[in-house]
């Protein structure tokens, strides 16, 4: 049987067939990377972006089953099916190794150590602000927690003494006691050192159980794939779309999508809801970090999606799920 499209012969992954391209030169993206990393300017948060930490732990510890909490950029928790759910967490200080990478500009809103014990842990891949190893480390309770991943990255956890990692393939999926774990395409890429890039996979997750259906996205541009995962996987209840960083275009949109991207993601993946995430907590683009929230809700408008249907969180804020399964659409 041949390897899946995406494997490549050398061992390293590749984007789904169709993905775009990256046109930009070396020189450009060289430029853009060192603009990026002398732009030490953080900015102020938006008004009304932030819970305060008060309100943010007594939101949580109030929260039913299902539930949604948005700690910042593309970490939430997730409560389901009696089980509580931790994404792509990243609550330190910089995204990057000791004093390197962009610092967070919107403070974590619960401290990790404030954090519930966490039943199932989900990354997408191995970027320094979705595998952030000062979080994880810091995590209470680990030997409680499941881990999974795309392949090739469980030697960041064991190494921490998590014993219970999964590690899937596009398409493969796990039962965790009531709640079906299944990774899916995304378009992106790894590297977290010089010499590793697309060593390792990147995904998206769907999350399945009885409370609700989730798409999980990570980092994702925009694609083709996306109507082969509703197709297939669909349809949710709600979609973590990406929604920040997308500037500049001609480097970015074989990484990121833009908000307008991140609503026709949600319409293809058959979403009844959508939250936009990966914004408004660290400044990695040069675009104004905030402009994505209302770009994404007139984009709902503007694509027939229903400003109601395309959410905006405060970070830290908790949203109930009750209400989600009724309103999914009819599976084809």
């Amino acid at each position: 049987m041949s390897p899946p499209a995406h494997h490549r012969p050398d061992g390293t992954f590749a984007n789904p067939p169709g993905s775009p391209v990256r046109k930009s030169s070396l020189r450009r993206l060289v430029r853009f990377m060192w603009r990026q990393t002398a732009n030490r300017g953080v900015p102020t948060p938006a008004e009304g972006l932030m819970e305060t930490r008060d309100a943010a732990g007594a939101a949580l510890a109030a929260a039913g089953n299902p539930s949604l909490t948005w700690l910042g950029h593309a970490s939430f928790l997730i409560r389901m099916d009696g089980r509580t759910i931790l994404t792509d967490p990243y609550l330190a200080r910089r995204a990057g190794p000791w004093v390197f990478g962009p610092p967070r500009f919107a403070p974590p809103p619960i401290p990790v150590e404030d954090l519930p014990p966490i039943d199932l842990l989900v990354v997408s891949h191995n970027h320094y602000d979705h595998l952030d190893m000062e979080t994880i480390r810091r995590l209470p309770d680990r030997a409680r927690t499941t881990v999974v991943v795309p392949l090739g990255l469980t030697r960041y956890f064991a190494r921490l003494g998590f014993a219970r990692i999964v590690e899937l393939d596009w398409w493969a999926a796990v039962e965790l006691g009531p709640l079906t774990v299944t990774a899916l395409p995304a378009v992106h890429f790894s590297r977290r050192g010089l010499f590793d890039l697309n060593r390792t996979l990147w995904a998206s997750f769907a999350i399945e159980g009885r409370d609700a259906k989730l798409w999980f996205g990570g980092d994702s541009a925009h694609g083709p794939v996306f109507e082969e995962i509703g197709a297939r996987a669909g349809p949710f209840d709600l979609a973590l779309v990406g929604i920040g960083a997308y500037e500049p275009r001609e480097i970015m949109k074989t990484a990121h999508a833009t908000p307008e991207e991140g609503v026709a993601m949600a319409r293809a993946l058959r979403a009844a809801s959508a939250v936009g995430m990966h914004w408004g907590t660290v400044k990695l683009t040069p675009e104004d970090p905030f402009e994505a929230a209302p770009r994404f809700r007139q984009a709902a408008l503007d694509q027939g999606y229903g400003e109601d249907n395309a959410w905006i969180l405060r970070i830290g804020e908790t949203r109930a799920l009750a209400a989600l399964r009724d309103r999914r659409p009819a599976a084809e």
